[in-house]
């Protein structure tokens, strides 16, 4: 057993290698003093950071993904707060069947999911714009709200909403007055995941954003300019902190809901 389980960590330590060393070389090459992407590292430099601010299209395609995640990560709360809470409060015919149906992107290859986005839409003549990018971030970002605002309601205390209800109030104002308060949290983590995943989904915003590219569409066009190199392993560092950052305050909500609302945590993204 005591062999088995160095073999296990050796093999874990191994496989967090090979899935995050690519990731740990992005602030190597950001800060090297060369326009070739390669060791030896030739010297310290921060010249490629003050390059992205000096980039117009960079700042547009900055902007647009910015619009699309935030609206993204509204629209799938919102969405995902409703369908979350019938699945948790309710029985009703069809209920595995339609919720199977909504979670369904989660397995989905987005290739397909973008490929008949874009024959459907270009079939009923919608132009292709922001618009039609948030639509299909919509899409696969509502699974991931609901997994989280799940989790926010099955923690919660039915006896407390019941109590408000025996006590006068509404369904609605005990909705709004109890329930919401309660999975602000939840609320909160499942805004700041489908904010992330929106801001760094790329296929379904090369089929859809048209002329408004979003900021992954923008760097895939300038892997094709060997001397843009650099300034991308600089924008790649920031998104990639930026990621970081947003999923350990999602997973930080996420566990303060449960622990207010006095659930067990059942694991999370962290």
């Amino acid at each position: 057993m005591r062999g088995g389980g160095s073999g296990f960590r050796a093999y874990a330590v191994l496989y967090l290698i090979f899935l995050y060393a690519p990731i740990l070389l992005l602030p190597l090459f950001a800060f090297n003093d060369s326009t070739i992407i390669a060791f030896p590292l030739t010297g310290f430099t921060t010249r490629w950071f003050e390059e992205l601010t000096t980039t117009p299209a960079l700042h547009q395609a900055v902007r647009n993904s910015l619009i699309i995640a935030v609206s993204t990560a509204i629209l799938a709360t919102c969405l995902g707060i409703f369908a979350a809470r019938a699945a948790t409060r309710y029985a009703f015919p069809g209920k595995a069947g339609i919720i199977g149906f909504i979670m369904l992107p989660l397995v989905l290859p987005e290739i397909i999911v973008a490929v008949s986005l874009l024959v459907v839409l270009l079939q009923i003549g919608v132009k292709l714009t922001s618009f039609t990018v948030i639509m299909g971030h919509v899409l696969i970002c509502t699974p991931y709200a609901i997994a989280v605002l799940n989790s926010a309601f099955l923690s919660l205390d039915r006896s407390l909403e019941e109590a408000a209800v025996d006590l006068g109030e509404t369904r609605l104002s005990t909705f709004r007055l109890i329930t919401l308060p309660l999975i602000m949290p939840g609320i909160i983590s499942s805004l700041l995941i489908s904010f992330t995943i929106s801001l760094d989904e790329f296929i379904i915003a090369f089929f859809l954003s048209g002329t408004e590219p979003t900021l992954p569409v923008y760097i895939w066009s300038q892997l094709r300019f060997p001397t843009k190199l650099p300034a991308i392993m600089a924008l790649g560092t920031i998104l990639v902190a930026l990621s970081i950052l947003l999923l350990m305050i999602a997973e930080y909500f996420r566990r303060q809901g449960i622990r207010r609302a006095g659930g067990k945590d059942s694991g999370g993204f962290l």
